[in-house]
């Protein structure tokens, strides 16, 4: 491990020298950009400088940031940024005509021909930029942005549009995201695939690498500003995530002044509390928020077992409630104008308690052999830290240097506690299960992007990750008022697993006439094992992986077509490592498998996207092969009468090729509908070992399908109407299939005192009690049929209001922080959809910058 640091603190310090080259001694931080680059010339050469204003077409403030290149012929000669105020000075420049580009994302770049220099300072005056979008078919600035969104690398869900998701949690508003399927118990998948990578604000988190459905629920629909889907990352990207990247972005003040956003909830299934603040003045800004959720739900399960000789049945119900808090902390200072720190801290907590009453019976053929009546209260809990500290320096126009270190850990807790009891509700006897779970993590990371040209990128990068992953668990028994003592049937257990992953990249983007873009990419990644089970070593094999990228935009007319293909790890999670054996259920128990290899995928997809008059249309077909794939398998324990061993196992195959479509069709300037289906043909095959240790061969296949539907309404004097549909179909597994179910849901929202407060009322499932979802195993050897009732009806109220004063006119379009792509998120590898390539290749800088200071678009219109 201490090696890997000496590696990452290596490559830190080359990028550093990178940065280091002789900057100009007018421009402080700034060097000449790239090459080709023009010679250097002696001082007496130096004869003069162009200055400037650069400013909003639509608005006339000024555009800070910006980007501004000076070329000679073809040769980029020199180049700055533009500051607060939309002033720049470029400064060295000897006496010639030259050419100015001026970009900055969100907006059309511009060029300005025959600019001379001679002997002094050259005043090209005021420039206008205005939105890139204004290029589109009868497209206007409004002031409100769409609710799905296509840019040139992702596909972006507005959820601050979405006003039917407040006072819920972040699976309320993934179920809205095209491409995504959210299951009734909060479980992601993108494309029928939940091997994915979920980043918070572009970084990972511990949280999530324990149950992606648990850290969903710790996240406030409210918090929640954007959701970026990105399916074809590049090179720069971690390897890991089969499926895809979700990144999930909050909402944060860019605006001088003070700020404080007061979220209320109260319905039938949760209520919600939530605070953020922030505080910017001149260099120095802050974040402060928290949240606090609790729900309360009830349930009704059926589960049916056949095997050879002997079958079970069970009824339960059961009463949840839970309790999820998150609180974050975050600092900012500008060094410089090219130099810039940030840092955070984050913390979440969760409090989930079930208390279940169980009815079983055990069956001999036709005859009862046994009846099981069990109350079981389970708990379980988990504390979370992220720290986080980043730094970005701007060398030149579009070259960067960022270095981040993030420290991330998490304790869970999952107990539950047993009694059976006689046909009178008597306790006979207890049972304890205790199971204390950790996650460490830590991560550095050096990223350098070099233009080469106006027309080239090349970005290379290292990055190395320790994760330690350890889960203690023993059981304990009792009597019926007797103390609890180690039960000597089942022995205690403990399991450390540590990993460590160095990964190196490099990029290449090339901007080609015709509106092509071309971006290729390798990266290699070195991972080390090591883990023992109870005090004795685990034999892992170490494993390298080289992962290559290339995605392809060509630009037809209004249409755009896109091509990718990226190749993808997937490493096993805690869940599936962990050897505690789950006896929550008697009937269908639980255990990881700490031997589990890494699952490899290859990924192909084929995107088309149009504006045809006021629709927009997105559609794209995917394939996927993967190897080693790990999946759920269940087998019958043969000791035990009527009972299923759920663990995980690398199966074999795992093929899939599937279609997404959506619209945005904009029917008038205040009624938007959108919706979309997602299909996919899933072909499984592999080999399951019993308990006996006899392997067979499974196979299934079949077809996976959903779509969602919402319309959006503005009403006159502040009032908003939702109204929003989805269903999620069955979904093929190894051994059988889950079934599906639907949601729908109606709002109203009225803003007041000029949008500073706001009040909305909903209502979801009201028309049904709940939803039950079937799903169904069958193999030679046994068959499997359960039934869960949802009871999810509710109605609830929310409430919102801004308190502070903001200076629009200073607001801070830059995102300082470096993303953390330890899990991947987005940024600009052309996956996702079809939006319309760039006029060039964008740097991550302008990336990050877009979210503060891009217009939003809408047909129907003009400026």
């Amino acid at each position: 491990m201490f090696t890997r640091f000496f590696y990452v603190a290596l490559l830190a310090c080359s990028f550093t020298a990178l940065g280091a080259f002789p900057a100009s001694r007018t421009s402080p931080g700034l060097s000449p950009a790239a090459a080709p680059i023009a010679p250097k010339f002696s001082p007496a050469e130096v004869k003069g400088s162009i200055v400037g204003i650069i400013v909003d077409a639509a608005d006339g403030n000024p555009v800070a940031y910006a980007t501004i290149s000076v070329f000679e012929g073809e040769l980029l000669v020199n180049g700055t940024i533009t500051d607060d105020t939309g002033k720049f000075e470029v400064e060295g420049l000897k006496n010639g005509t030259y050419r100015l580009s001026i970009s900055f994302i969100g907006y059309e770049s511009i060029s300005k021909d025959g600019v001379e220099v001679k002997n002094g300072t050259t005043d090209i005056g005021t420039l206008k930029l205005g939105s890139s979008a204004e290029m589109l078919e009868e497209v206007v600035v409004t002031g409100q942005r769409a609710l799905i969104e296509e840019k040139v690398d992702r596909l972006v869900y507005n959820a601050e549009q979405d006003q039917l998701s407040r006072g819920g949690d972040a699976a309320d508003v993934l179920r809205k995201v095209p491409l995504l399927q959210v299951d009734l118990d909060g479980n992601v998948s993108l494309r029928g695939n939940s091997n994915i990578r979920v980043l918070i604000n572009n970084k990972p988190s511990t949280i999530i690498a324990g149950s992606v459905a648990d850290a969903m629920k710790m996240i406030p629909a409210d918090e929640i500003k954007t959701v970026e889907v990105i399916t074809s990352p590049s090179a720069k990207y971690d390897a890991e995530g089969a499926g895809g990247i979700i990144n999930i972005i909050t909402k944060k003040n860019n605006l001088e002044g003070y700020f404080l956003n007061v979220d209320t909830g109260l319905g039938v299934r949760g209520s919600n509390l939530g605070l953020n603040g922030s505080y910017r003045t001149g260099k120095f800004g802050m974040t402060l928020g928290g949240f606090g959720r609790a729900f309360y739900n009830d349930a009704e399960t059926s589960l049916e077992q056949t095997f050879v000789d002997s079958r079970s049945s069970q009824l339960g119900t059961a009463a949840d409630n839970g309790i999820f808090g998150r609180f974050n902390l975050g600092l900012d200072y500008d060094i410089s104008k090219t130099q810039f720190l940030s840092g955070g801290v984050r913390y979440g907590v969760r409090d989930f308690a079930r208390d279940q009453l169980q009815t079983t019976n055990v069956f001999n053929d036709q005859d009862l052999i046994a009846t099981f009546l069990r109350d079981i209260d389970s708990d379980r809990s988990s504390n979370n830290y992220d720290f986080n500290l980043d730094y970005l320096q701007i060398l030149a126009p579009g070259r960067e240097l960022s270095l981040s270190t993030l420290y991330s850990t998490t304790a869970d807790v999952s107990n539950f506690t047993s009694a059976n009891l006689d046909g009178e509700a008597t306790v006979l006897n207890q049972l304890r299960n205790l199971n204390d779970n950790a996650n460490n993590e830590l991560t550095f990371q050096a990223d350098y992007l070099h233009p080469v040209g106006d027309k080239q990128i090349i970005e290379v990068g290292g990055k190395a990750i320790m994760r330690e992953v350890n889960s203690e668990f023993s059981y304990l028994s009792a009597s019926a008022a007797g103390n609890f003592a180690l039960d000597p049937s089942r022995p205690a257990g403990q399991l450390d697993y540590g990993q460590d992953i160095l990964a190196a990249y490099a990029a290449y983007t090339l901007q080609l006439p015709a509106d092509v873009t071309i971006k290729a990419g390798l990266r290699y990644e070195q991972t080390s094992l090591e883990a023992t089970q109870n005090g004795e070593a685990i034999d892992l094999p170490d494993y390298a992986n080289l992962v290559p990228s290339l995605n392809f935009s060509k630009k037809v007319g209004a249409a755009t077509v896109k091509l990718g293909y990226n190749r993808r790890i997937q490493r096993a999670g805690l869940r599936q490592l962990n050897p505690n054996v789950n006896l929550e259920n008697s009937q269908s128990i639980e255990v990881g498998n700490p031997l589990l290899l890494p699952e490899l995928t290859d990924n192909v997809e084929l995107g088309y996207s149009a504006m045809v008059g006021k629709t927009y249309l997105n559609l794209s077909v995917f394939g996927r092969n993967s190897n080693n794939a790990i999946n759920q398998v269940r087998v019958p324990v043969d000791s035990l009468d009527g009972v299923l061993l759920t663990t995980y196992e690398n199966i074999g195959r795992e093929r899939a090729m599937g279609l997404n479509a959506f619209v945005n069709i904009y029917l008038t300037k205040d009624w938007t509908i959108n919706g979309g289906i997602d299909l996919d043909y899933a072909n499984l095959q592999g080999q399951v070992t019993g308990i006996d240790g006899i392997s067979v061969t499974v196979k299934n296949s079949g077809l996976n399908y959903g779509g969602r539907l919402m319309s959006q309404f503005n009403l006159k004097n502040g009032w908003r109407a939702q109204a929003f549909t989805f269903m999620r179909g069955r979904r093929v597994q190894l051994q059988g299939v889950q079934g599906g179910f639907g949601m729908y849901a109606l709002g109203l929202n009225k803003e007041f005192n000029e949008g500073k407060g706001s009040i909305g009322l909903s209502a979801e499932n009201f028309a049904t009690r709940g939803w039950t979802l079937r799903s169904e195993l069958e193999t030679a050897t046994f068959s499997q049929v359960r039934n869960d009732l949802l009871l999810n009806r509710n109605v609830k109220l929310t409430v919102s209001y801004k308190f502070g004063q903001l200076d629009a006119n200073k607001a801070r379009s830059k995102t300082r922080g470096v993303q953390n792509d330890d899990v991947m998120s987005g940024g600009d590898d052309n996956g996702g959809g079809g939006a319309p390539p760039a006029s060039a290749p964008q740097t991550r800088r302008q990336v990050r910058k877009a979210e503060a200071a891009k217009p939003t678009v809408k047909p129907g219109g003009k400026e």
